[in-house]
């Protein structure tokens, strides 16, 4: 199990998948329901690695981003997940691996900031987008929070479809505390959450 401020290596992605893009599509729902199951590291990964992957030697990434500017910032809260100790951790899409900023049970505080939520808090994990608003719009101005808001939704969507694919589920959530959302996970003063997207086994 990793302490605060260690380093968490992820497995390698896998690049295939038992299903074609257009059934996915298909199946795709919202999931508010988990079993008691864990999640696997490995399942960890690869959803992180769908929503935010490094994809070629440049640095382009699985979702398109507005100037090659990447203005994502993903955490997972860790509540049930084999290899994790119950924390926050900052995923490292260029060494895909997790640091872990703390290892406080944060899931009870973190539905409370998402207006009690249930699924936030049962979920095995919870997968927080964040941003940083001024690494795109340093280039295109207010306009480019604009670009950072399709960005997510890009990136949520590959998550999405990536859950299917495996047998999981998820649910974007957007109705929390920006704040209390931001305390809860300790973020920097420059990122702001975003989303939240609980994942777990249908």
């Amino acid at each position: 199990m990793a302490q605060a401020g260690e380093t968490v290596a992820l497995p390698k992605p896998a690049l295939t998948g038992p299903s074609s893009v257009e059934q996915l599509m298909a199946q795709r729902r919202s999931t508010r329901d988990y079993q008691d199951t864990a999640l696997e590291l490995a399942e960890i990964g690869q959803l992180l690695w769908a929503a935010q992957g490094i994809t070629h030697s440049r640095g382009f990434r699985t979702a398109p981003s507005a100037g090659a500017l990447y203005p994502l910032e993903l955490y997972v809260v860790a509540n049930r997940v084999d290899g994790l100790a119950r924390g926050v951790y900052h995923y490292d899409p260029r060494r895909h691996r997790l640091l872990s900023t703390h290892l406080d049970d944060v899931q009870v505080e973190l539905c409370q900031a998402a207006w009690l939520q249930e699924c936030v808090q049962e979920a095995p994990a919870v997968v927080v987008f964040t941003a940083v608003y001024e690494r795109t719009m340093k280039k295109y101005g207010k306009r480019g929070k604009r670009y950072v808001h399709i960005e997510v939704g890009h990136a949520a969507q590959n998550l999405f479809l990536q859950a299917e694919s495996m047998g999981l589920g998820t649910v974007d959530v957007g109705a929390f505390s920006d704040d209390a959302v931001a305390e809860v996970l300790q973020l920097p003063d420059d990122f702001e959450p975003l989303l939240l997207m609980p994942v777990g086994h249908k």
